[in-house]
């Protein structure tokens, strides 16, 4: 398996994974929704649905693959999907926090682009 086809499957499975913890405790009117674009590499998980006459639309995770590194555009998860790429052995340099400014990634442990 090359690096690009175990990242697929390290992201595809933790947002699988996560989307099982949400639903093990539902919300009345929402719908927990996974899409999964192989050929884009683009991966969501989002909610959606209508409360209290209000429709929602709530992305959880945003994660996409370019440039050989994977690019978390959004992460409302407790404990970030970051720290689940590292503890898989992904290297720091090959996550890039996409939700951060360009010119504030130099700061953070993860790749700048």
């Amino acid at each position: 398996m090359d690096k690009l086809e175990r990242y697929q499957t390290l992201i595809k499975q933790f947002m699988s994974d996560y989307a099982n913890l949400i639903n093990s405790f539902p919300k009345i009117g929402l719908e927990t929704l996974l899409i999964f674009d192989d050929e884009r590499a683009e991966y969501l998980l989002i909610e959606t649905g209508w409360q209290n006459k209000r429709h929602i639309r709530y992305i959880r995770l945003h994660v996409r693959l370019s440039n050989h590194k994977i690019w978390i555009e959004e992460d409302m998860t407790e404990e970030g999907i970051a720290t689940y790429f590292l503890e898989q052995g992904v290297p720091r340099e090959d996550i890039v926090l996409g939700f951060q400014p360009p010119e504030m990634r130099q700061y953070t442990e993860f790749g700048v682009a």
